[in-house]
């Protein structure tokens, strides 16, 4: 099966245009506010409209209680939720939406973590201390590849048009997320850098060998 690629941190419509004109199969919003690629729920409710229905809108949160991760669920229109609380989930975990959670790799991480992980399915993520995302950094991907023993993992963390063929060949994730790898400033993406990407997606996929 072909990775899938999430590209994050959308704030502009174009942007998101741009993403899903090169084979984007998510695109993500950013509903924490201390994020720089914050987004209000009813400005992304706008670019969500314009998605196209094979396009998954996935909402990332983090601190907000469940009625709260409700409400930007009803009044965004996204699809999926990406909870990002470093495994404070408890007011979450039941939540009637589909979402999947975020494992930051620090280094205590160990790929056991994620077992039992809502359907099979986690993300993967490099740690830095402060930020819950966006950092342009890599983890040790040996550590992804011995994780996807239990379920299906989304890599994210510094993956950009230079190092993703290496991430799908080596790893062959179930998808990938992409932020800050393919923008000109936080929340800005620029569409060369999507084009140079999804080009290295195809490129690696075309060739791709199981790992």
């Amino acid at each position: 099966m072909d990775t899938k690629v999430k590209i994050c941190g959308i704030t502009r419509r174009e942007d998101a245009d741009a993403a899903v004109s090169e084979g984007a199969a998510g695109i993500g919003f950013v509903f924490i506010r201390s994020s720089p690629r914050y987004i209000d729920p009813d400005a992304a409710r706008e670019i969500i409209r314009s998605l196209p229905p094979f396009v998954t809108p996935v909402g990332v949160i983090a601190g907000i209680s469940r009625p709260e991760a409700l409400a930007i669920v009803a009044n965004t229109g996204v699809r999926y939720l990406q909870l990002h609380d470093r495994g404070r989930f408890d007011d979450l975990k039941d939540l009637p939406v589909p979402h999947y959670k975020v494992f930051h790799v620090s280094p205590e991480f160990r790929p056991e973590h994620v077992n039992g992980a809502r359907g099979n399915v986690f993300m993967l993520d490099t740690f830095v201390e402060g930020k819950l995302g966006g950092t342009g950094k890599t983890f040790d991907w040996d550590i992804a590849i011995q994780s996807k023993q239990y379920g299906r993992v989304i890599l994210s963390g510094g993956i950009n048009p230079e190092n993703v063929g290496d991430a799908i060949h080596r790893v062959a994730p179930y998808a990938i997320d992409v932020s800050s790898g393919v923008e000109r400033s936080a929340g800005i993406k620029d569409h060369g850098k999507i084009r140079q990407l999804f080009e290295a997606v195809r490129t690696a996929q075309s060739t791709q060998l199981e790992v």
